[in-house]
This record gives structure tokens, sequence and C-alpha cells, in this order.
């Protein structure tokens, strides 16, 4: 028996986050009955899970793809307005995958898509392990003290951003710039610049950890490696290994 969000986030419907908010709001049943306690353990062999009364079924196979994902697609699974999405740039007889965090409408650059929901939440996770990487445009010319501001660990909606690389790329009448992430909150990139008076004219992401791939044209796709995939996963464990020596450490 497995927690209820781990196996909703295993059968690739959302990340584990997304799945305890979906328990929280009674939108998950077991057996016929909103379920809304995080933790609740099922075994899918003898219980039925429901997500929107959708029943929850665990993948065949895994499936990880990296994108380079066009401007003007969106990272959702639904869309009221009916616009694109990059799912839908995925072959029909594909299983059915998700994206791995959002870039926003009009950001372009490397997405990762999966149906593996702990793959997924580890990617998302800001950290050390998996820093993400992108080349900006901004208005004008930002100084180096603003640079400085902003790598230090820049304040945005009263609260201090975690601390970032930042470089120049080219300087021009409008300048570009390299940014590295290891914490990514919604637009981060854009309201930073936004605040400073540099607005982003262009943002394309081109690493996601060590992932990078030049010859994805826009809108195309390509599966990853065994050996990417575990890269990934030997990264988050080796990071949580390190992280829980410190911490005893600190207590002894």
């Amino acid at each position: 028996m497995d927690r209820l969000q781990k196996i909703i986030a295993q059968a690739g419907i959302c990340s584990r986050r997304k799945a305890e908010v979906l328990i929280q709001e009674g939108r998950v049943t077991v057996n016929g009955r909103a379920v809304r306690k995080l933790g609740t353990r099922v075994d899918l062999s003898r219980d039925c899970v429901r997500v929107n009364g959708k029943q929850v079924q665990l993948p065949r196979g895994r499936i990880y793809l990296l994108m380079n994902k066009p401007k003007g697609t969106l990272c959702t699974l639904a869309d009221p307005e009916g616009r694109l999405r990059v799912v839908d740039l995925i072959k029909r007889n594909s299983s059915r995958v998700f994206p791995v965090g959002r870039l926003d409408f009009n950001t372009e650059g490397l997405l990762l898509l999966t149906n593996d929901g702990e793959f997924a939440n580890l990617i998302s996770s800001a950290g050390e392990h998996c820093p993400k990487t992108y080349i900006a445009k901004v208005k004008g010319n930002p100084s180096q003290s603003v640079l400085k501001k902003i790598s230090g660990g820049f304040y945005l909606e009263g609260r201090k951003l975690a601390p970032c690389r930042i470089g120049l790329v080219r300087r021009g009448e409008n300048s570009w710039l390299r940014i590295t992430l290891i914490e990514g909150k919604n637009n981060q990139i854009r309201k930073i610049f936004d605040q400073l008076g540099h607005s982003v004219i262009k943002l394309r992401r081109v690493q996601i950890g060590f992932l990078k791939d030049a010859r994805l044209k826009p809108g195309e796709y390509r599966s990853l490696s065994q050996q990417e995939v575990k890269r990934f996963m030997d990264s988050a464990i080796s990071l949580e290994k390190r992280s829980l020596d410190e911490n005893f450490s600190n207590r002894i």
C-alpha cells in the first residue's frame, strides 16, 4: 500500500504536491468516497481511486521527453480558450504525459514532459541538484550593481529569493543576460526585471540541470536516455544524503 498522493503522482496525473491539493479539495475518491486526509494509504489492486471522476491507473511504461517549447504555447493540460498546448505537439499515439513545471506563454526553450510523477516532483523542486539556466534579452543595460543585487538574493513580493548566477552575454541597445536559478517562482525573471525597469523582451530556457540540447528546433522533442534519467536521480539522492549528513553533524 502506498500513500494516495504518491500513487496519483506515479499515475502521471500531476505532481505529488498538486495531488495533495486535489485531495484536500475533495476531488479524489477511494471506493466511491471522497478522501481529504493526506497520507491515506491505498492499494490499486483492490481499491478504486478516481480523480475528478476519472479512474487512476498506473502507466505500463515510463516516458521522459525533452522538448524545445515554442513561444505561444501553454504548459497546461486544459485551456478553456482552446489555445495550443505543449502536449498538443506530442504524437497522438504516445502515452499521456504532462509538462514538468512551467514556462509561461511567451517563454521558449527546454521543457521536460513525463508520465512519472516522482520524477516530475524531483525536477520541479527547487534546489542545487537541478538548476535552470535562461538567456534573457532585457530593455536597456542593467548596471553591474543591479546584476549584483539580483544575484545576491533579490526581494520579490516581500520575500527574499535564493541567490542566483547572472552574467552579461552581449551588450547593445538592449542587453542579453545568462541567468541560472536554483529557485523557480512563477514568472520570477520577468517580475524581477519589471521591478528594476529593465523588462524582459525575450526569454529562453537553455539548460535544465546538466541537460541541454541546442539541436532541438522549436516544437521538436526527443526521449531522454536511461543514463540521463539516472543522472537526474543520482544527483537528487546525493544532495539529499549530503543534507541529512549536515543535519546530523549539526546535532552532535
